[in-house]
């Protein structure tokens, strides 16, 4: 069963995590599905993308500790990359993991219902990732919600610059998609440049970025059609053929 849907709205793509039962908490599929979608977003003539949880009671939950995934591959700029604006719709718990893919989008609309909570000092792990908090809200504002582990509510995270609305809950994915289709009939030259510029010369990225970033690139080679190709060749004593795929 799909944990992700996937919904095109004109040149709006809209991503819903679909776990409600687990608060969307996102498992291996989801994040290996949400990173095989936006890769296909990023190559589509798509303009913009929405991402969102099922219903009004989390966007998501971190990582679901009964099916742990590989957080990264779903996380904007670490997993996959694109110049493409996407916006993130929140409602009820934002937290964990669920919190940097949110962090590293380029919009939030959070519903009044909104709670950010990064708990990892307390659970006893982190990937790291979260340290690029601190290169996007005040550096003080982001070591209480990393260390001290406090619950951050909507108009809190709006005041020092965390998300970008908020909006009354249940109205999050409308707001977020008159958003998307405002900027889908900009110009999309501009959108991504703009982008672009941001992300490769203004954010400082944490050491944990650039090591998704390194392990991206590596599992391309890793999960080719090319490496098969060669283990198969050495075996059998024959001369590879390679596609580049």
């Amino acid at each position: 069963m799909a944990q992700i849907t996937i919904e095109h709205h004109g040149k709006v793509t809209l991503f819903t995590i679909n776990r409600p039962a687990r608060k969307n908490a996102i498992c291996k599929d989801t994040a290996l599905e949400l990173q095989a979608g936006f890769a296909e977003f990023d190559a589509s003539e798509q303009r913009v993308a929405v991402i969102t949880g099922a219903g009004n009671d989390a966007f998501s939950s971190g990582a679901d500790v009964s099916n742990l995934p590989e957080l990264w591959r779903c996380i904007p700029g670490s997993g996959f990359t694109t110049d493409k604006p996407i916006i993130a719709a929140t409602a009820g718990w934002v937290v964990g993991g669920a919190m940097v893919l949110t962090m590293m989008c380029d919009l939030i609309v959070a519903a009044e219902n909104t709670r950010f909570s990064y708990p990892e000092a307390r659970l006893g792990f982190t990937g790291g990732m979260i340290a690029g908090l601190a290169a996007r809200i005040p550096h003080k504002a982001a070591m209480d919600l990393m260390l001290l582990g406090r619950i951050m509510d909507a108009q809190r995270a709006y005041g020092i610059g965390l998300v970008s609305d908020v909006v009354p809950t249940g109205k999050q994915l409308e707001v977020a998609m008159e958003q998307a289709q405002t900027l889908a009939a900009s110009a999309p030259l501009v959108l991504t440049t703009i982008k672009r510029f941001v992300n490769q010369h203004v954010l400082p990225k944490s050491p944990a970025e650039a090591m998704s970033e390194t392990l991206r690139q590596l599992n391309v080679v890793r999960e080719s059609a090319d490496i098969k190709e060669g283990m198969d060749a050495f075996r059998e004593k024959r001369a590879p053929v390679y596609t580049g795929r």
